[in-house]
């Protein structure tokens, strides 16, 4: 795929030489039956239930009894059949689309728990349907995609995508990378007992999930939140990086710590906050990150 160039517009990308299978296809055993299965027509999404023996109900305790469910739009069939097949297996329930219009409509209409999203798509970037997703929604984001280079990892994860996996990849891993975004967003999702926070400006209620500056609300992306609710509630203490990667993203994170640096970075410019001069936000190199205490922002 060719590099993105950073924008968010709706054009469509030019057009892709074929490519082989080999090159794009996951790591999962197919079935001669599977790989011939009928292919997804671009704007019909297809459905999937799991088997009623594939289900395993405590394969993550404190999820939903009910299969979890994953929208997958991609346009390739060498991706989507075996794919599918594998969640399948695992025990989710899968949808899938082949275009940035119809895989908007599903989210919308269908309230899937996570979607894996490709980056290139024939009616557009998938990056324009992840800007679509956090507008007003917080379903978790995995972004799929043969796209490697570090300005497209930290472009999807800027805008908020949870996870980035570069093809080709192994069904085990994306599997184990799902349960683990799922798991963290059920966390998440949870009401906190803390009551508001307020340091200088900045107010943030854990329980409704708000945050606002000088009493203005502040969009921000749902790891940005965890970022700031964490630090907030340590304020005046030095956070370690791992901690922070522990707590926000999972103990067992595959990529890398370098998210921690762009989401950071984030923060800081909807915070206001400059680098050099911080109010809020500091740097303790070579351990981590301290939020300033309320009578040190105060003082600022």
């Amino acid at each position: 795929m060719a590099v993105a160039d950073g924008t968010l517009t709706a054009t469509r990308d030019p057009p892709r030489p074929a490519r082989a299978a080999t090159t794009t296809a996951i790591t999962v055993a197919t079935t001669t039956a599977g790989t011939a299965a009928a292919g997804m027509a671009a704007t019909t999404p297809k459905t999937t239930e799991p088997p009623r023996d594939a289900v395993e109900p405590s394969y993550d305790e404190g999820m939903n009894v009910q299969p979890r469910m994953v929208l997958l739009v991609e346009d390739e069939e060498t991706i989507t059949v075996p794919l599918t097949e594998a969640l399948t297996r695992e025990g989710f329930r899968t949808e899938t689309a082949g275009s940035l219009a119809a895989g908007l409509a599903i989210a919308k209409s269908r309230r899937p728990d996570l979607v894996l999203l490709d980056v290139m798509l024939p009616d557009g970037s998938g990056f324009d349907l992840l800007r679509e997703l956090r507008a007003d929604q917080r379903m978790p984001v995995i972004m799929l995609t043969a796209r490697g280079d570090e300005a497209d990892r930290v472009l999807g994860l800027e805008l908020g995508a949870d996870d980035y996996v570069v093809k080709p990849f192994s069904a085990r891993e994306l599997v184990a990378r799902i349960r683990a975004v799922l798991r963290r967003a059920s966390a998440v999702a949870a009401p906190s007992g803390d009551g508001v926070q307020q340091i200088g400006a900045i107010e943030l209620d854990p329980s409704a999930r708000t945050v606002t500056l000088d009493g203005e609300p502040l969009e921000l992306t749902r790891k940005e939140f965890d970022l700031l609710a964490l630090l907030m509630g340590q304020a005046g203490t030095v956070v370690s990086r791992e901690r922070l990667i522990d707590e926000v993203w999972d103990v067992n994170w595959f990529g890398s710590t370098k998210t921690l640096d762009v989401h950071v970075s984030g923060l800081r410019k909807k915070l206001g906050d400059d680098p050099s001069r911080p109010r809020y936000l500091h740097t303790v190199r070579g351990v981590g990150f301290r939020f300033a205490r309320a009578e040190q922002a105060d003082a600022s």
